[in-house]
């Protein structure tokens, strides 16, 4: 078969390695690649083709990096400049406009990198302030065309970049972080979501300030504590904690290691309308404060734990998963016959049936039976591309415990 003619540097994929980029998957991994004609420069547009010269998709090369090109489109006319990035861009803020799942709140992830079309792409909004987050030199060379299309379709009053560094390493690129737009906020952000309020730390907080991707989750564990005392560990602003104090909880006890989260935790549960919920905050690692419950026979009606990432590439796995069946195990014994454990992992490699195999072990060492009542993913702004799977990293169980 002849080549299709192109403009573009031309990658070409070894015998039979076609297969994830016919099926519209946006990472090419340099194992696949046979050969590469055009000596383009990393952060070149690329065109792909089959080793018989078949035309397949278009991307952004780096040959620094074992992911060696984005795939950003496979419509052989569609050219990746300007215009394409604009594009991109207003249809990800589109979808969102028309989302009935957003209404009601002021603070949503805008952009959710491979997912609406802009690999290493991340842009929450809270309340006008915007965080963009980078993490590909595909991304990085699209810099400023990003920020010109968020200026004129979102008019926020400022936009901050915080990269993420721990992703952009193995890009070869050097994070940077700052003020690109605007005048920065003079202190917390204040948003809200579904009628209440929270202060956002948007320049330092972890992540790009809040974790947008469970405002549903908070909502379905609330259900469950109408009367109940509460623990929620690994706390971070207490949001679980304030939705649990607004649906009737008697107590929520907030746990977390980082005394600047502890203090803004404690400043969100007193924005909210005043309730008969007594909340206590505990500056603890989670492991020690849960295996300190078990040596006293403590237990709680709803235990909630929502830990950091704990496995950030496949090597990492089976030292997560005991991680995970450590955090679960103790969260079992914490909490009381008849009660909830409702827990999460973020880590994207550590997929939801195997999730729930580890609380499975979790229980079993713990001694105790528990029931899933409900499954939990992200957010619907944290939508799961179905041919990028890898983009549905957080699951949850709701467990009813026996």
């Amino acid at each position: 078969m002849q080549r299709t003619p192109s403009s573009y540097p031309i990658v070409t994929l070894k015998s039979g390695r076609d297969k994830s980029v016919r099926g519209r998957h946006p990472r090419l991994f340099s194992g696949s690649i046979k050969s590469i004609d055009g000596r383009p420069k990393d952060g070149d547009v690329v065109d792909v083709c089959a080793n018989s010269g078949e035309w397949l998709a278009r991307g952004i090369i780096n040959q620094q990096a074992q992911i060696a090109v984005r795939l950003l489109t496979w419509d052989e006319h569609e050219r990746i400049d300007e215009a394409f990035w604009y594009k991109r861009v207003a249809q990800a803020v589109e979808r969102r406009a028309r989302d009935p799942l957003l209404a009601g709140v002021n603070a949503r992830r805008l952009i959710f990198g491979e997912s609406d079309g802009l690999p290493g792409v991340i842009v929450d909004d809270y309340a006008g302030c915007l965080v963009l987050q980078i993490s590909t030199l595909a991304a990085l060379q699209a810099k400023s065309v990003l920020l010109d299309a968020l200026v004129q379709l979102i008019a926020p009053y400022c936009v901050l970049e915080r990269s993420d560094d721990e992703r952009l390493k193995y890009e070869r690129v050097t994070p940077s972080r700052g003020l690109l737009y605007g005048e920065l906020p003079s202190g917390p952000v204040e948003i809200v979501e579904h009628g209440l309020r929270f202060k956002v730390d948007p320049q330092g907080g972890q992540k790009t300030g809040f974790y947008l991707d469970q405002r549903d989750n908070r909502a379905r564990v609330a259900r469950y504590c109408a009367g109940a005392e509460v623990l929620n560990v690994f706390s971070y602003t207490a949001a679980f904690g304030v939705y649990a104090a607004a649906r009737g909880a008697r107590s929520v006890v907030n746990v977390d290691s980082s005394q600047e989260a502890l203090r803004l935790a404690e400043l969100n549960m007193a924005l909210q309308p005043p309730s008969a919920c007594a909340t206590c905050y505990e500056l603890a690692d989670a492991f020690d404060f849960l295996r300190t419950c078990y040596g006293q026979g403590r237990q709680y009606d709803v235990v909630i734990l929502d830990p950091p990432k704990f496995a950030h590439s496949p090597a990492q796995i089976e030292r997560a998963a005991r991680a995970y069946k450590d955090l679960n195990r103790v969260g079992f014994s914490a909490t009381r016959a008849g009660g909830i454990l409702a827990t999460f992992s973020c880590s994207g490699v550590i997929d939801a049936a195997l999730f729930q195999k580890i609380v499975f072990s979790a229980a079993i060492e713990s001694g105790r039976d528990a029931q899933v009542v409900e499954r939990l993913t992200q957010a619907s702004d944290h939508p799961v591309l179905l041919s990028f799977p890898e983009s549905e990293y957080l699951k949850g169980l709701i467990c009813r415990v026996l």
